[in-house]
C-alpha cells in the first residue's frame, strides 16, 4: 500500500481537516508520484487519504478522513456531483435574474486545485494544481453528464503554472470529448442581477468574469444614484453597469487592460439595447487605460461622490502580505484624500492573507495619514456559492468594506 508518514508534531492542523501537507511535514514516503496514498501519523495511525505528487508545491492534498472510503474515479465524480448539488438553489433561477455562479470552489468543496463556474450555457474550469490536472477528464465528463452545457472550457491558472510545473493551456470539451474549435467560438451571454454580460470562451483573465462580487455589486447600487462615480480596476464593467442602472450622474471606468475596457463599452451597449440600462448610459461613461495606483495621485480632488476600489490580488503568498498591505494603504489613503466630504468608498481585497481584520487596520492607518474620519457602513464578503470551509481558512479570500469619509 502507498503510504506517507507525517513528522511528529506536524499532524495537528491535518487532524483538524486542513487539506494541505507541505514537504516539511513529511517524514517518510513509500509511494510513487501521482498516486493515492494513505497518510499516517508518526505512530502509524491512520490520518487521511490523500493524493501525492512530488512535483507539486503542495506534495500531498488530503481528500478524506474516513478510513473506510475508497478513493477512485467514482469518488471524484461523486464529489463533483455533491458540490454542484449544494448549489441547487442557484439553478432554480437559471432563467431568471442570474445564471452565472460558482459550482466548484476547490478545497472549500473538498476538490483540490479546481474552480468551476457556470456562465449561462458555458462552464469554465480553472486548474491551479497538478492533482486537478491529473483528474480533469473526470471533472469534465461529470459536469458534462450532469449539466449538459454547450461547451466546457478548461484552462490552467497562469498564477500557479510555474510552481506546479504546468503549461498555460486551454482545452475545449463537449458531448463527452475534447475538440479543437473550427474557428472562433460564439460569444457567450449570461445574466447577473438582470444585467447582461458577454464573454468569449477561452479568453480573458481567469474565468473572463468575476462572479464572486455579484452580491457586492448589487449592494453598491443604492449609493450611486445621482453620484459621480470612479470604478477603479473596473475590468469589463460589472460595477460600472450597476452604478449606471442606479442612476449615476457619470462613471469614470479605469483599468490596465484596453481589451477589458472595450468589452465594458460593448456590455453597456448590449444592456442599453435590451432596456436594462437608461438610453444615455454610454454618454455617462469615460474609460481610461491606466494604473489605478498612479491615477489616484493625479485625479481631481473633491470630485467623486463614490469610489469603487477592486484591485487584483496583490499577495499570492504570506511572504507578500506586508508589501501588499502597504499598497492597499497607499490606494485607500489617496482615495480618502481625493473623495468629497461624505463620499462613499467601496474597497476590497482578494488577497487571502489580507483578511477583514487586516483590511480594517489598513483603513485605520489610511484614515490617520489622510486626516479624515471614516465610518464603516457595510462589511462585504463573497456570496454563498463561494463558501468558507472552516478547516480551510484560505477559502475566505474576498473581503471589503463600504465606508463613508468625513473630512
Amino acid at each position: 500500500m502507498n503510504t506517507i508518514t507525517i513528522k511528529d508534531g506536524k499532524e495537528k492542523q491535518l487532524l483538524s481537516h486542513h487539506p494541505w501537507v507541505f514537504s516539511g511535514a513529511i517524514d517518510e514516503v513509500s509511494a510513487p508520484s501521482a498516486s493515492n496514498v494513505k497518510v499516517l501519523t508518526s505512530d502509524l495511525s491512520f490520518l487521511a487519504w490523500g493524493w501525492y505528487d512530488k512535483d507539486s508545491h503542495i506534495p500531498v492534498h488530503l481528500l478524506s478522513w474516513n478510513e473506510d472510503e475508497v478513493i477512485d474515479d467514482t469518488w471524484w465524480i461523486n464529489t463533483v456531483k455533491k458540490s454542484v448539488l449544494r448549489r441547487k438553489q442557484f439553478f432554480t433561477d437559471a432563467n431568471g435574474d442570474t445564471n452565472c455562479f460558482r459550482i466548484i470552489f476547490s478545497e472549500a468543496d473538498m476538490i483540490p486545485g479546481i474552480t468551476a463556474d457556470v456562465y449561462g450555457k458555458m462552464i469554465r474550469i480553472i486548474i491551479s494544481a497538478r492533482v486537478a490536472w491529473d483528474h480533469k477528464d473526470l471533472f469534465a465528463k461529470a459536469l458534462d453528464d450532469l449539466l449538459h452545457p454547450e461547451v466546457i472550457v478548461i484552462t490552467t491558472d497562469k498564477s500557479y503554472t510555474h510552481v506546479e510545473g504546468l503549461k498555460e493551456t486551454t482545452l475545449f470539451f463537449k458531448n463527452g470529448e475534447y475538440f479543437t474549435p473550427d474557428g472562433k467560438l460564439d460569444n457567450v451571454y449570461f445574466k447577473e442581477n438582470d444585467l447582461i454580460f458577454e464573454v468569449a470562451p477561452g479568453s480573458g483573465q481567469k474565468s473572463g468574469f468575476y462572479c464572486d462580487q455579484r452580491d457586492n455589486r448589487q449592494r453598491i447600487e443604492k449609493y450611486c444614484k445621482g453620484a459621480t462615480v470612479l470604478d477603479g480596476c473596473c475590468y469589463t464593467g460589472a460595477f460600472t453597469m450597476h452604478a449606471l442602472r442606479a442612476g449615476a450622474k457619470s462613471v469614470d471606468s479605469f483599468d490596465s487592460s484596453d481589451p477589458a475596457l472595450r468589452q465594458l463599452l460593448r456590455n453597456i451597449h448590449i444592456n442599453q439595447n435590451s432596456n436594462k440600462l437608461p438610453e444615455n448610459s454610454r454618454e455617462k461613461v469615460t474609460t481610461k487605460v491606466c494604473n489605478i495606483f498612479q491615477e489616484l495621485r493625479v485625479i481631481e480632488k473633491d470630485y467623486y461622490d463614490v469610489m469603487i476600489l477592486d484591485p487584483p490580488k496583490l499577495a499570492m503568498k504570506k511572504s507578500q502580505v506586508e508589501t501588499a498591505s502597504r499598497a492597499y494603504k497607499d490606494m485607500n489613503r489617496l482615495a480618502m484624500e481625493k473623495i468629497k466630504d461624505g463620499g462613499i468608498i467601496a474597497t476590497f481585497s482578494c488577497s487571502g492573507g489580507v483578511d477583514l481584520a487586516l483590511l480594517r487596520t489598513i483603513l485605520a492607518w489610511s484614515s490617520m495619514d489622510s486626516k479624515v474620519e471614516i465610518q464603516i457602513l457595510e462589511t462585504l464578503t463573497a456570496p454563498s456559492d463561494h463558501p468558507v470551509r472552516l478547516s480551510f481558512p484560505e477559502s475566505e479570500y474576498l473581503c471589503g468594506y463600504i465606508i463613508k469619509v468625513i473630512k
